[in-house]
């Protein structure tokens, strides 16, 4: 009796997707369909935290890194508001550090997206019951303690990467170095290679929670 209470409880549960990439929330809504309710779909923090105040959906299943507010920025505000409903973070990043800091800041659950399909309906029906999910590979390394060694960068990816966060050109670093652009380049790609990332918003993004530059606002 309990079960199908339950069933048809996580049956009504309306979910928020957020994420910017068209194809994997199109990916989510005809998976979560099955099982659970669609509250809307979203595609930045701002919209996100918008929606949240004007539809109170029983579960948000958001990506970290969105334009204009990141997932944990969005939840923050919310949470600021007093406004406590469960988010689920599905997302590419697998860093230990960042799920540990998503989970600090309240996330009730944490899925790869290399892992979604029948994890990610695990998750939220854990959330659901009140619990909290983290992608197995992923609870390991946070119950043992574990992360990835410290990125360490030379003085000069130092400099360029501070620059580069003050939202310079290549040019522009180039000029005020006293080195040329291909040199930048270089220093550029070997740092977002270090930090496992594939643009300058999410490079400083990074460098930032790794604490190797101080917060700025990036150009895309």
């Amino acid at each position: 009796m309990a079960q199908a209470a339950f069933a048809e409880s996580a049956l009504r549960a309306r979910i928020l997707i957020a994420d910017d990439h068209v194809l994997v929330a199109q990916g989510l809504e005809r998976l979560l369909l099955d099982c659970f309710e669609l509250s809307g779909v979203v595609a930045n923090g701002q919209d996100l935290v918008e929606w949240v105040r004007g539809e109170c959906p029983d579960v948000v299943i958001a990506d970290v890194g969105m334009p204009r507010l990141n997932g944990i920025q969005a939840m923050a505000q919310l949470r600021a508001d007093g406004i406590l409903v469960p988010f689920i973070f599905l997302t590419m990043h697998a860093e230990p550090c960042l799920a540990a800091e998503a989970l600090r800041a309240g996330a009730a659950g944490y899925v790869l997206k290399s892992a979604a399909g029948e994890e990610l309906i695990s998750a939220v029906r854990t959330v659901l019951e009140g619990g909290r999910y983290v992608t197995p590979s992923l609870g390991a390394h946070l119950a043992s303690g574990a992360s990835k060694p410290p990125v360490v960068l030379t003085d000069k990816q130092l400099q360029v990467l501070g620059l580069v966060a003050t939202g310079m050109r290549s040019k522009q670093v180039a000029h005020q170095l006293g080195i040329s652009i291909r040199t930048v380049e270089s220093h550029k790609y070997a740092i977002m290679q270090a930090l496992d990332v594939h643009s300058t918003v999410e490079l400083v993004r990074k460098a930032e929670q790794a604490g190797l530059v101080a917060g700025a606002s990036p150009r895309p």
